[in-house]
């Protein structure tokens, strides 16, 4: 294992404007890669995120929820407002969004090239800034494992039929797919998840992961399926649950040694008793999340502590 890796996330930050009935809003630093970005600092990576953040208070405010965390931040110098999104959360804590969001992404140097790079969400679908995310992918694949959740934002999706050739042109150059079964639902009304995993995998990836909600999670790989139950967990929201659950996985990765150019054989040979700790601290980390308020994922101390009595029981 690479004692730091340099990880390199490409995708979009978004202020999330939480409305709860009878309160105050509440604005936290959210956008499902900016969340991945934050935790993989907070899990002790090397994190450098390539966005666009507005001149304005939000903008501000998730530049300094980033730096507080060690995730170097690097922009195009774009100066549209920073994108919002009213979150609004039901009885069980689960969250609708209402997106106020442009993505124009340009061109941006790197001092060093990463070992990973991790993509998706809106960043990944949206136009015309998905040609820069989808251009630095291929071009970085070269060196890097990649990783990819689509993350699906229906009212961002644009065309349904163009947002499932542009998702799965994605998860035929990644390494790693992570999906919602809502994800999968969207995209392929009724089919079972399962099967959709099975025929991403045999596009290209080496290991396509499903969450579950209450119903755990699932990974799909060469050698067959593992399962994981989910971790009881008294839910203050699910905002960012599942951006927590994709570094909790990424950092798991790295452990076992899995990413990086001189990682991706290794992962390409992924069995099942490493498959399963992976998903152990994956849903470890969304455990963690959910029981806090907004996108507050665990630090590297908390992540081990409980992925350990998730081994031990």
């Amino acid at each position: 294992m690479l004692d730091r890796l340099d990880l390199l996330v490409i995708g979009e930050c978004v202020a999330d404007i939480v409305r709860l009935p009878g309160t105050a809003d509440r604005v936290h630093p959210g956008g499902s890669p900016a969340n991945v970005a934050y935790g993989l600092a907070r899990l002790g990576h090397g994190a450098t995120l390539l966005t666009q953040l507005g001149p304005d208070d939000n903008g501000r405010l998730i530049r300094d929820h980033l730096a507080g965390a060690g995730v170097e931040v690097r922009t195009d110098g774009a100066t549209a407002p920073t994108p919002s999104a009213a979150v609004t959360l039901d009885g069980a804590g689960r969250a609708a969004y209402t997106f106020e969001i442009t993505w124009t992404l340009g061109p941006v140097s790197l001092d060093r090239p990463p070992h990973h790079v991790h993509t998706g969400s809106i960043a990944a679908v949206m136009e015309p800034g998905e040609a820069t995310v989808l251009g630095a992918v291929e071009s970085l694949r070269t060196s890097a494992t990649v990783s990819y959740d689509p993350n699906v934002r229906p009212e961002l999706m644009g065309d349904h039929e163009s947002a499932v050739r542009r998702v799965e042109r994605c998860v035929a150059l990644s390494d790693v797919v992570k999906a919602s079964d809502e994800d999968l639902e969207w995209l392929y009304p009724g089919q079972a998840p399962e099967q959709v995993a099975e025929r991403w995998l045999a596009s290209g990836p080496a290991v396509v992961l499903v969450t579950r909600g209450g119903d755990g999670a699932l990974a799909v790989l060469p050698g067959g399926r593992v399962t994981v139950d989910a971790l009881p967990a008294e839910v203050v929201d699910t905002v960012g649950a599942g951006d927590a659950f994709m570094s909790g996985t990424l950092h798991a990765l790295a452990v076992h040694g899995l990413l990086g150019a001189d990682g991706r054989e290794r992962l390409r040979s992924l069995d099942r008793a490493r498959t399963a700790d992976v998903l152990r601290h994956a849903t470890a980390s969304a455990a963690v999340t959910v029981a806090r308020a907004g996108a507050n994922p665990p630090d590297a101390a908390e992540l081990a502590e409980l992925a350990a009595a998730l081994g031990r029981s």
